[in-house]
């Protein structure tokens, strides 16, 4: 059926084929070259007719908000610097027939072969460069030559292990690789939530649909990683530039994903040629090593020694043998444009036969008779450096197509061009083809190009039955790319008969067995003890500037002795009330999120949007607020949201090591408040109603008249706020609850004698629990303040540093 039959067949949703018009002479996935609907769209078709305009909008905000509350962003970088940019979704499917993806597939397969022999010999005996199948100067002269790592042979026996190649159709219809991604290949989580977003837009057709899920590829290459680690007691660990990496949030996802544990190069150390993470409970080794840092960042000592985020020795530990690096460093120079050039004869010359995925069409031009060729045909091709690892489309002022250069115009492009030589490279000017895009209520055809993931596992190399396609923003293809106002869709792989369930999980038929504990690394840790502080100092915080506005409203006095002196305890702890919403508040909640985003892979999706939505309020509230009266119900809100943050956490968490550190960092700091509070509202120069203030702060006024018959006095607060051991708000009852917690530590205690940490938490519980209020003097009290507060140190002694 043609496209006007179609769009004309009835239903509203066939009316948003009625504005689509294919280009000229370019391939489209929706259609075939006689205009005609491909019969592996017709089901996806017949269910969007079925569908009101309004419920197509109603699906697609409904996958946008699933993607909002799962947290997925993308880091992009402009004029204005770096910010989080929502995951920009393009909600129609590309749908592709199981038949047409094989043929993909097997022409991917291949080449990761070939390139899986391209490196080895690259790194080993170079016989490409001496038998001039490869010009030496092309692996000299790149920066992703790493010259430490010649002759050095993977643990594994492979370089290769995880690949991903970005795909176009041209205008024949024929299937082209447009680069080879091997360096630190980025995406696969990304093409996870493309999946379980169009899934949820889609969902009853998705169901019936016979699309390839994506979880047995993910599953296999995880259990592959984990067989690779020889000794069980060794780990798999994704290695990670960092949170303010452009695609940090996928880093987070793939390992809370597959169970891997996130590291950055700061978390590991080598010792006698082994890689070890630093943990709380010590040195732990790694065997098996995702890196999604590019190879010369990871070792400071070897590669470059500009890098910040590497790890000194890591060389080292690869050329011992000790750790099989996923993808093997240096396997970047795979991804040189102009190595594209030498591909298809190399293929001939290793593999005996020709790429069955061809690659688009690559001219280097360090030959004569290359630029020959190349000048006499350079208004239909693009020109960028020969070294360039980039993606096409993607790399901005470094490319440009000859008929549309300055340079051609002028008449000097082809005296630039010889002067240029080696260091030039040249392509077909790529028309990719399009693919259907919603926009603005109807569907247009934009340009795509496909992202493919090849996995080794058990049994070789595995296509991932889908990836994600970039979508162009416009008819252009030079804004495909996400960081120009693309998007992105998932992609389908549709076959002709219902697919059996695939998930991560196993079925084993072998006894049950628990795994031991995941080790904490020790900057994780670090950054849960941390959050734990940040987050109850903001609650500290509210809870005061609640209650000093309340008595400001009250008086309508500022330098009334209390209002006055809670002014200055606020301002003293950073908190200064002049602004209704201070700075220093939503300082400290943006300390407890720049915490949480280090430790992502370890935080529940609920907990992070609960605690963003805290520090948006608060900044929102900030902006807005201008009138003192309404500061007492913000802070009831800001109050609300924070208890409901801690009560999330602390139901939800599961109770490994890392929630003991931000447990303790929550419990120092509740301490270390109320001891400093009572230290200066229970002295004799306190203000009348100071002792009112500290049971409204310490949110006890109701236990007070329950628990004491008599009237409020000094030893009572005393006794309620600091000794009671039932109190939650007590210092007495922080302190016990940390004493539990660093009790079952690792290292808490060795050969009968407990570790200087617990030993001084034991002192501080036990002066305590011997103090009487009468004894509980403004000094005794400032001691114990400080005391509380030097844990923090012993903390970091024992466990972080």
């Amino acid at each position: 059926m043609s496209l006007d039959e179609t769009a004309e067949s009835g239903g509203q949703g066939y009316g948003l084929l009625k504005s689509y018009r294919p280009f000229p002479g370019v391939s489209d996935e929706l259609l075939d070259p006689a205009g005609n609907v491909r019969p592996v769209w017709r089901p996806f078709l017949d269910h969007l007719s079925s569908l009101s305009i309004e419920d197509i909008n109603d699906r697609f905000a409904r996958g946008n908000q699933y993607l909002n509350d799962a947290g997925v962003y993308f880091r992009q970088y402009g004029q204005d610097g770096a910010m989080e940019r929502e995951w920009p979704l393009s909600h129609i499917p590309v749908v592709i027939g199981e038949g047409d993806w094989q043929a993909i597939a097997d022409g991917l397969v291949q080449r990761a072969e070939l390139l899986e022999k391209v490196v080895g010999d690259i790194y080993g005996e170079n016989r490409l460069v001496s038998d001039g199948y490869l010009p030496a100067s092309l692996i000299a002269e790149s920066p992703e030559w790493q010259r430490p790592l010649v002759g050095v042979t993977p643990r594994s026996g492979y370089f290769l292990h995880f690949l991903a190649f970005e795909i176009g159709r041209g205008p024949d219809g024929t299937w082209w690789v447009l680069s080879d991604r091997a360096q630190a290949p980025s995406g696969a989580g990304f093409a996870l939530e493309n999946r379980v977003a169009t899934g949820r837009i889609f969902n009853e057709f998705f169901a019936r649909a016979n699309v390839h899920r994506l979880a047995g590829f993910f599953r296999r290459f995880r259990d592959h990683l984990l067989d690779l680690r020889g000794e069980q007691d060794s780990r798999v660990s994704i290695l990670t530039p960092g949170p303010l990496n452009d695609t940090y949030f996928e880093h987070a996802y793939i390992a809370r994903y597959l169970g891997f544990m996130l590291l950055e190069g700061e978390d590991l150390t080598v010792e006698n040629g082994r890689l070890m993470v630093r943990t709380v409970a010590g040195l732990k080794p790694i065997s098996v090593l995702w890196r999604r840092l590019d190879s010369a960042w990871t070792d400071p000592v070897e590669l470059n020694e500009e890098s910040h985020i590497g790890t000194p020795g890591m060389v080292e530990a690869v050329r011992e043998g000790t750790v099989t690096m996923v993808n093997a460093l240096g396997t970047g120079i795979l991804e040189t444009r102009a190595l594209l050039a030498f591909l298809p004869r190399i293929c001939e010359h290793l593999l005996g036969t020709s790429l069955k995925l061809p690659n688009v069409a690559t001219w280097w031009c360090g030959e004569e008779a290359t630029r020959a060729y190349v000048k006499d045909n350079a208004a239909a091709m693009m020109f960028s450096p020969a070294l360039s690892t980039a993606l096409p489309f993607t790399s901005g002022h470094t490319d440009f197509i000859g008929k549309d250069s300055d340079k051609f115009h002028k008449g000097i492009l082809e005296n630039w061009i010889d002067t240029e030589k080696g260091r030039l490279v040249a392509q077909e000017a790529v028309t990719l083809s399009t693919t259907p895009a919603y926009h603005e209520g109807s569907l247009v055809p934009r340009p795509m190009s496909l992202r493919v993931f090849l996995a080794r596992t058990h049994n070789g190399w595995e296509v991932m039955s889908g990836g994600f396609a970039r979508i162009g923003k416009e008819p252009s293809a030079s804004a495909i790319a996400m960081q120009s106002g693309g998007s992105a869709a998932d992609v389908w792989i549709v076959g002709t008969r219902k697919l059996a369930m695939d998930t991560l999980l196993h079925q084993s038929e072998s006894p049950f067995f628990k795994s031991q504990s995941g080790a904490l690394p020790s900057r994780a840790a670090d950054n849960l003890f941390w959050l734990g502080r940040y987050v109850e100092r903001a609650e500290g915080a509210v809870r005061l500037l609640r209650a000093y506005h309340a008595r400001l409203l009250e008086t309508a006095d500022p330098e009334a002795p209390l209002v006055a002196r809670t002014a200055e305890y606020l301002d003293d702890i950073g908190v200064a009330p002049e602004s209704p919403i201070p700075e220093g508040l939503c300082s400290m909640l943006q300390s407890a999120v720049n915490s949480a985003g280090k430790v992502r892979d370890r935080f529940s999706v609920d907990g992070w949007l609960a605690l963003n939505d805290l520090a948006q309020t608060a900044n929102g509230a900030r902006r807005v607020m201008k009138d003192d009266a309404d500061v007492p119900q913000a802070m009831s809100l800001l109050l609300r949201k924070i208890t409901g943050f801690s009560g999330l956490v602390h139901e939800n968490m599961y109770r490994f090591t890392g929630w003991r550190f931000l447990s303790i960092g929550r419990a120092l700091e509740r301490a270390n408040r109320m001891a400093d509070l009572l230290s200066v509202f229970t002295g004799p120069d306190a203000p009348d109603g100071a002792l009112e203030l500290l049971l409204e702060v310490g949110d006890s006024a109701m236990s007070m008249s329950r628990r004491y018959a008599v009237s409020l006095s000094h030893a009572t607060v005393l006794d309620l706020l600091a000794m009671d051991p039932k109190n939650p708000r007590s210092v007495m009852y922080q302190l016990t609850d940390m004493k539990e917690h660093i009790d079952v530590l690792p290292g808490a205690s060795e050969n009968g004698y407990l570790s200087d940490l617990a030993r001084a938490v034991l002192q501080i519980h036990t002066s305590l629990a011997v103090a009487t209020p009468e004894t509980l003097t403004q000094d005794a009290l400032g001691e114990l303040r400080d005391q509380i507060a030097f844990l923090s140190v012993e903390l970091s002694d024992a466990y972080i540093r």
